[in-house]
């Protein structure tokens, strides 16, 4: 297929940008091509939220808007929708301060103002949801909203603030009409999506990104290209890029397929396509689960969860990952297809060592089947940071009752060793078992023979190992049968 330019909605028109190569960031084409510098950078890894924009896509009949950092999504992820950034906005209030602008002005929410941008972003996508809902958030679901963006200087109180006043002024809602037509057009006879420039820090080598429109058509493809680097969310091959300065060679977007997205129950469970976002499958898991809400909201920030996937994150097979605990203890099952084949097998045996698992060349991750469970899970995240931080460790625990005996277990483990992976010694120590603190006594002794964690910069070996024995003491407390901790006891969430 012929390279075609990157098409997208931007400051009320269709934007066509070609010749700049695939990994440039939204950012820099904003900052650097658009002259639109009011969106800043800070990090450069996605982590303080100075760069946050939103990009909106067609849901319906209308426009679904959610927060990204511009600095790790490059700039052919945008092609087919919509970029809003914070020069937008004073156009949407007729030349004035919009009211997200206004209410930080009013409550005094910006000092040296650099994160002030990203703030107002998030404040903004926040205001267009419940404006058009009818709505109002709550404090908490403010500070969560604004996670993703860190300010030195000013504090969140007067940005909270900020948050709650801008609703108080006279509306002003985003007309979604131009940019509904605008991705409608850049839509209509779309079967794939091809762009191509020369490399220039590989002698001038072209590289490609390629945006397959079905899963046929991804699984061809991939097959041909067993070398391209797949691409979901871009919130860790971003970093590769701006921190490692990494040649990613080829990339294949697995976000335009539509088999990807799917999220629905089935028989067998829960069904999560490995193109569905962070959020939404976090949200799904929650719906199931409510125990799970604290790690939701702790698992990075909203616009990583916003574009980073929850398959993305198995695939990585980071030993640190938030997610592959959690599924691990539900038991999930991960669908792979090569060419016309496609297998599953347990998340369990996925991974064969630091960052390897079992894919083959030209194999890829379809979706993750998470069964039916009457267990009682939790998970814990346990890091340096409250929000948006890497874990020293993540725990994903489930564990079924008959008579008071343990039945069922399933005990999971991040950042304890190269992989996520079980403790089978401390489940042999529970299973068949009165769930007594005798029985929780023995598991915690067992699962120094099932991990020997490393010293790092986020914790030591010993404080890892005691840290991993403690939560299955507190796992015990909230699902003893005899007077369990209520979630009111141990949920920093529970008590807003």
């Amino acid at each position: 297929m012929i390279s075609q330019p990157i098409r997208f909605f931007h400051r009320g028109q269709i934007v066509a940008v070609d010749g700049l190569h695939p990994t440039r960031s939204v950012l820099d084409w904003l900052r650097e091509d658009a002259s639109c510098s009011g969106t800043k950078e800070g990090c450069n890894e996605g982590d303080c939220g100075a760069c946050t924009v939103v990009v909106g896509e067609r849901h319906g009949d209308g426009l679904r808007l959610e927060t990204v950092n511009a600095c790790i999504q490059f700039l052919p992820t945008l092609d087919g929708k919509a970029l809003f950034s914070v020069e937008d906005l004073k156009p949407l209030a007729g030349g004035q301060l919009h009211p997200t602008q206004q209410a930080m002005v009013d409550c005094h929410g910006s000092q040296c103002g650099f994160c002030t941008p990203g703030f107002v972003m998030s404040l903004w996508s926040t205001y267009e949801h419940h404006q058009a809902c009818g709505t109002r958030p709550t404090r908490q679901a403010l500070a969560d909203d604004l996670s993703g963006n860190l300010c030195r200087c000013t504090g969140y109180r007067p940005i909270l603030d900020a948050g709650e006043r801008m609703f108080d002024l006279p509306p002003v809602r985003l007309d979604t009409a131009p940019a509904v037509a605008a991705l409608r057009t850049l839509a209509a006879g779309s079967d794939g999506f091809v762009y191509a420039a020369p490399n220039p820090q590989a002698g001038g080598r072209i590289d490609h990104f390629h945006a397959p429109r079905s899963i046929d058509a991804l699984a061809r493809l991939f097959e041909g290209l067993p070398q391209a680097r797949l691409l979901a969310g871009c919130t860790d091959i971003g970093l590769w890029v701006n921190k490692q300065f990494r040649d990613v060679g080829d990339l294949i977007s697995v976000a335009r397929v539509p088999e990807l997205q799917r999220l629905e129950p089935t028989v067998e469970g829960l069904y999560i396509g490995a193109g569905v976002s962070l959020e939404a499958a976090w949200a799904a898991l929650v719906a199931r689960h409510p125990a799970l809400t604290d790690v939701w909201l702790r698992f990075a920030s909203p616009p990583i969860r916003h574009a980073g996937t929850m398959g993305g994150n198995v695939a990585n097979g980071s030993p640190i990952g938030d997610a592959p605990p959690v599924l691990m203890a539900l038991d999930t099952l991960v669908e792979l297809r090569r060419g016309d084949r496609t297998r599953r097998l347990p998340l369990a045996d996925f991974y064969t060592g630091y960052l390897k698992n079992r894919l083959e060349p030209g194999e890829f991750l379809v979706g993750l089947v998470v069964p039916h469970t009457a267990a009682q899970v939790r998970a814990y995240k346990v890091s340096k940071r409250f929000d948006s931080d890497i874990s020293a460790l993540c725990a994903g625990l489930a564990i079924e009752l008959g008579g008071g005996t343990v039945t069922s277990v399933r005990l999971a483990y991040g950042g304890m060793a190269a992989t996520v992976k079980r403790a089978a010694a401390a489940e042999a120590a529970v299973l068949g078992q009165p769930w007594t603190e005798a029985t929780v006594r023995a598991a915690q002794q067992a699962l120094a023979t099932d991990f020997q964690p490393l010293t790092d910069l986020r914790a030591s070996d010993t404080y890892r190992l005691q840290v991993a024995q403690n939560l299955l003491k507190r796992f015990w407390l909230e699902t003893r049968e005899a007077h369990p901790l209520p979630a009111s006891a141990t949920s920093v969430f529970a008590r807003a």
